[in-house]
């Protein structure tokens, strides 16, 4: 039987009981893009479209164990971090893909639902500027996590620019300061390489149902670097995916709804 060669993409996250967000909107994008995904759970949630009502982080020991699992078997081309909690699994994450020598690491620095409920503790952000930004390929936050990373308010054009500056100088190669929380009828993505900026812009979409956006964007870049392709490609690519995923979603739940992360040619 012919054997068929698929790119491997890890999301390093947590569960997300409503399927929107976490491991499963990462596992649903990776297939989108035609990747097999593996997954490293860091806490457990459950949570809907109305909140998070509970979470139940999971050891470092357990995680650990995931990780070489996963790993030491099955291998990765690229792979994403997500929600991670506190400093201990910052630290114990930011090892363990230090050790396994895996470079091609998108970090979503997760830190607020959608609902409000808080994700990351102060001593976890601390952790992830030190530890885990200088081992990323690229991160993307958004402007309320660029505003936690540097201590410091990013409102317009010339704070967006600085802001990307600045968290470069942390450590990663890329930076994407993604725009949809800013106003305007327009959203404004920012990807920077140290030297040039590239911006994408595309209509902003009014719905309710934007739940998991930062989550399937990340899944989308790492799916595409495990497929071989370069920053900059991805950096379009996971774009205009999450804007076709806004526009056709489900229309699911009583809150922040879904994306629909089962759109076709993307493979």
């Amino acid at each position: 039987m012919r054997q068929i060669q698929i790119p491997r993409a890890l999301s390093i996250a947590g569960s997300d009981s409503g399927g929107g967000a976490g491991i499963q909107a990462d596992i649903k994008t990776f297939g989108a893009f035609g990747c097999y995904g593996m997954s490293v759970i860091t806490a457990l949630t459950a949570q809907n479209t109305l909140g998070v009502s509970a979470i139940a982080p999971v050891s470092v020991d357990f995680i650990r164990a995931q990780f070489a699992a996963v790993v030491d078997d099955i291998g990765v081309d690229a792979l994403k971090t997500g929600m991670l909690g506190d400093a201990a699994t910052v630290a114990a994450v930011s090892a363990l893909i230090t050790e396994a020598k895996l470079t091609r690491l998108v970090v979503d620095p997760v830190m607020i639902a959608k609902s409000g409920a808080k994700l990351l503790d102060e001593a976890a952000v601390h952790t992830l500027r030190r530890d885990l930004l200088p081992l990323a390929l690229v991160v993307t936050p958004n402007l309320p996590e660029a505003e936690a990373l540097l201590g410091a308010t990013v409102r317009s054009e010339a704070d967006r620019a600085e802001a990307a500056r600045r968290i470069h100088a942390m450590g990663p190669r890329w930076v994407v300061l993604k725009g949809g929380h800013a106003d305007g009828d327009e959203v404004t993505d920012l990807l920077y390489d140290g030297e040039s900026f590239h911006r994408e812009t595309s209509p902003r979409i009014h719905t309710r149902h934007t739940h998991g956006t930062g989550c399937t964007f990340a899944a989308a870049m790492t799916a595409v670097l495990a497929r071989g392709e370069a920053v900059p490609k991805a950096f379009v690519l996971a774009k205009r995916f999450v804007a076709e995923a806004i526009a056709n979603n489900p229309g699911l739940g009583g809150g922040h709804g879904p994306l629909n992360h089962l759109l076709p040619g993307y493979s």
